[in-house]
């Protein structure tokens, strides 16, 4: 049974972890994987959006703890190839039906739009493994809010996380979550491709880099997006009541 199910329909990817039996753990096979679906995606120009989910009752628990002690790996030394270190700049869409926890919680804040089913349960958790996971959530809810996730190490439900801003929807279960999800990746392909890769871009950027070069970067893509044949393509379309196609330059 593959790892990973990677699927290329109607110009969204869909990027299904695959190891039920292990809440979707992240082994050394599952982390090849995933990277590569992850460049596949960023790399095929037919692809817009991309939703990612978990089989069975997790998105991720995070990194196989299992396989890490027999390898004698501590805690907190396995690097993910997420879609930020593989320079993915295309939209992401969270589907967390269940646990998404640790690394897998990590990987869902990654992502740019999370939705979750009512069942699934959300939290940081790995200081309780002496080690401490994807920070960039000290900037996406209340400073109060994180740090109490990290620090108690304890996780949330749906309901908890939409408070927070942390999930943009809560499902009453998978297949209506599906749903949302191909629904909101309708909504983003009718967007220039290339102005929301500069977003995402611009948006991650803030977790990594200094403000004057944040404004460097935006200043650099705004100048390049306003050039392409899109930035016509855009204001034409809406003028003769149509939808647009983007070519992408």
């Amino acid at each position: 049974m593959p790892v990973l199910l990677y699927e290329k329909r109607n110009q969204i990817a869909y990027i299904t972890l695959n190891r039920p039996d292990s809440l979707n753990a992240f082994n050394n096979e599952l982390i090849e994987a995933l990277g590569n679906a992850f460049v596949d995606y960023r790399d095929d120009p037919s692809l817009l959006v991309a939703i990612m989910s978990g089989t069975g009752r997790a998105f991720s628990t995070g990194a196989d703890l299992k396989e890490m002690t027999s390898e004698g790996q501590h805690a907190g030394t396995r690097p993910l190839r997420t879609s930020l270190r593989e320079q993915v700049w295309k939209p992401i869409i969270a589907a967390i039906d269940g646990y998404a926890l640790a690394g897998g919680f990590g990987m869902a804040l990654d992502c740019d739009i999370r939705l979750a089913t009512e069942r699934s349960r959300l939290g940081d958790v790995e200081t309780r493994v002496s080690a401490w996971g994807n920070m960039n959530i000290l900037g996406m809810v209340p400073l109060g809010e994180a740090l109490h996730m990290i620090l108690t190490g304890t996780n949330i439900s749906a309901e908890e996380a939409y408070r927070m801003g942390l999930v943009h929807k809560v499902l009453p279960d998978r297949d209506s979550l599906i749903r949302e999800a191909e629904a909101i990746a309708e909504q983003i392909k009718l967007c220039a491709p290339l102005a929301v890769q500069a977003v995402r871009r611009i948006a991650y950027a803030r977790f990594m880099l200094p403000p004057n070069e944040i404004q460097e970067l935006t200043q650099t893509l705004r100048k390049e997006v306003s050039q392409t044949e899109d930035a016509k393509e855009g204001p034409r379309a809406f003028a003769e009541k149509r939808k647009p196609v983007w070519k992408m330059r």
